[in-house]
């Protein structure tokens, strides 16, 4: 009310928060924490879960969801809100004791046999944001059928009087909510360290490593898997070690960002350590600077991490003799254009999906379905998500923390860094640039500007972009790409 009340004279602020309902896509509902239908509260979040619930119940999957959150404002609440509404609708509900990131949400889905999971966070958005992500029962982030299934459910929901909720304690006492207990997070923890391929080369390699978690939840599961593979020398940024979603030091929580990593590089300037490993507050992004011949230390970009560990991987598994028979990999399609001679020199099928690490999980779900669930040996994108095994359907920064030591560690043993790595990859397939430029456009004005951008672009294709003729145009949205439609222009240049 006291929100309310305060931009009764705010016309602007007023329609922001109610023009529209929250959308809910694949990624489930993301949006800024406050009052109103465009925005994250207790109300629209036990909105969503009750679309959830009567979707499952008409579905036929299995009456039971897993439910994990974040370090953000509200995601505890929200995450326990959402159990209440589940557990309402007689759905066994499965929520761990504390936070925990988003691919150990992805592995509960499965290890607890569930029909859905459900993730509270926004990844790596600004503090004022809160998300709830909806998982199937693969482990993977809802497919667009489904997700259009569940909005059809929730569109037909009145947001006061159609949501059913139970009181969380008398849930727990009833049997319909339990905790999720160590044995799952143990066998997590140990399906990742089997990803490994020399692990055991790490513990002798003397690796010093300063790590922030970014006030997330990476801190526990993160330092877990350094001391599991014989990490000893591990020094945590101070300021970024424990949960707190205002995240206080970065206004962007995000290791994409350098600003964000800012006091892990101070840290490195003082303490010198072999690498600089940061996490996003749902511990599924992974971010790692490496030191330079400046004596500094340079951030790897996510497309530079994605080629070194796909190099790393192909070639260690071909002398190992652990290369499945017709490997795949799997990036998409705004990610680097280096990972296809980097495929094609090991002979690894390259398929590339849509912007989403959703979309990536799908492909290892048709590897399982196939029966060949070992073809899949690594995926990622380059908005730093990485995996190297099926055992979740996410990007897993906890299994990333792993594959970065252990190619680290086996580097070493050669004088090299991963600097060096990827600068010997650069000489051998060619340098490959990568940038990105992000624009915000809030609000129902900025919804708009952006249709209009790219009415604007479609009407009028430009002939030439920075002096270079454009030579063809691809458009995700009517193009026959083979891939779902998606609102996405892509330009080749002369």
């Amino acid at each position: 009310k006291k929100e309310l009340e305060s931009i009764k004279d705010d016309e602007d602020g007023k329609n922001d928060r109610f023009y529209r309902d929250l959308e809910f896509g694949t990624g489930g509902l993301r949006g800024v924490i406050g009052a109103g239908t465009n925005r994250m509260n207790v109300y629209t979040v036990k909105k969503a879960t009750q679309g959830l619930a009567e979707y499952i119940l008409a579905s036929g999957e299995k009456k039971s969801v897993a439910i994990s959150c974040d370090s953000r404002i509200k995601s505890d609440y929200f995450s326990k809100s959402a159990a209440e509404v589940l557990a309402a609708n007689g759905i066994k509900v499965h929520i761990y004791k504390e936070l925990m990131p988003t691919p150990m949400l992805s592995w509960a889905v499965r290890a607890l046999d569930c029909g859905a999971g459900v993730m509270v966070t926004a990844s790596h958005n600004p503090a004022k944001y809160n998300g709830y992500k909806v998982y199937g029962n693969d482990g993977c982030q809802l497919t667009l059928e489904a997700a259009e299934a569940v909005l059809a459910k929730i569109n037909a929901i009145d947001i006061f009087d159609g949501v059913k909720s139970v009181d969380f304690d008398k849930a727990v006492a009833d049997g319909m909510i339990s905790f999720i207990g160590d044995d799952v997070i143990d066998a997590y923890m140990a399906k990742v360290k089997e990803q490994g391929l020399h692990t055991d080369l790490v513990a002798f390699s003397g690796l010093k490593v300063v790590y922030t978690p970014l006030n997330g939840t990476g801190n526990k599961p993160v330092r877990r898997i350094l001391r599991e593979i014989g990490v000893k020398d591990v020094v945590v940024v101070p300021e970024q070690e424990n949960p707190d979603g205002n995240f206080p030091t970065c206004p962007y929580p995000n290791p994409e960002i350098p600003e964000a990593m800012a006091l892990g590089l101070a840290c490195c300037a003082r303490v010198h350590p072999d690498l600089l490993i940061g996490t996003d507050p749902d511990c599924d992004r992974c971010g790692v600077a490496v030191p330079d011949q400046t004596g500094g230390y340079r951030l790897l970009t996510g497309n530079e991490m994605g080629v070194l560990l796909l190099d790393y991987l192909c070639c260690r598994r071909s002398e190992n003799g652990t290369m499945p028979a017709r490997p795949v990999a799997v990036t998409t399609i705004v990610s680097t254009d280096m990972a296809t001679p980097v495929a094609k020199k090991y002979g690894v099928e390259l398929r590339r999906t849509l912007t989403g690490f959703k979309f990536i999980g799908e492909q290892i779900g048709k590897l399982e379905a196939e029966g060949r669930p070992e073809r899949y040996i690594f995926g990622f994108e380059e908005s730093y998500g990485y995996l190297s095994g099926g055992h979740v359907r996410d990007k897993d920064a906890v299994n990333a923390t792993l594959l970065v030591c252990e190619a680290a560690a086996w580097y070493a043993q050669q004088g090299k860094t991963l600097l060096d790595a990827i600068e010997a990859l650069y000489r051998e397939f060619g340098y490959y640039r990568n940038a990105l430029c992000s624009f915000a456009f809030e609000g129902e004005s900025g919804m708009h500007t952006m249709q209009e951008l790219m009415k604007k672009l479609r009407a009028n294709a430009p002939e030439n972009i920075a002096g270079y003729k454009v030579e063809s145009v691809v458009d995700y949205d009517t193009d026959g790409t083979g891939l779902p439609r998606a609102n996405v222009l892509e330009y080749h240049l002369d």
